[in-house]
């Protein structure tokens, strides 16, 4: 007699259960950066998907650079690092004022090399 029958179909039981939380954490894991991506509308969200994919069968080798992949982009700042208060606003904040200035400036500056050529 092998023995009981009850502990062998537990342990069968117990063998295909590891096997199948094993697989499904390991492609849970290789979906990380993926979601990262996703979630933070990373321009390149396919290919770090199929990159991942692809990591699974290079035995996990691509699978840390994805996760930098992912991380390293922002929708706030983009692939920069400069914080969001050091940024310099694209709209102009120079008046008219300002601008008349800067041609009087200019016109004065052309009029004297004109005199000085002469």
């Amino acid at each position: 007699m092998i023995g009981d029958p009850f502990l062998n179909y537990f342990a069968l039981f117990l063998l295909v259960f590891v096997v199948v939380v094993l697989f499904y954490g390991i492609i849970a894991i290789h979906d990380i950066p993926a979601k990262i991506a996703e979630s933070r509308d990373h321009p390149h969200q396919d290919a770090i998907h199929a990159a991942g994919w692809v990591s699974l069968f290079t035995l996990h080798a691509l699978w840390p650079f994805l996760w930098i992949w992912a991380m390293a982009y922002r929708p706030e700042r983009g692939w920069g690092i400069s914080h969001p208060s050091a940024r310099v606003d694209a709209t102009p904040t120079a008046d008219f004022s300002d601008l008349e200035d800067l041609r009087r400036r200019v016109a004065d500056l052309e009029k004297n090399q004109r005199s000085e050529a002469q």
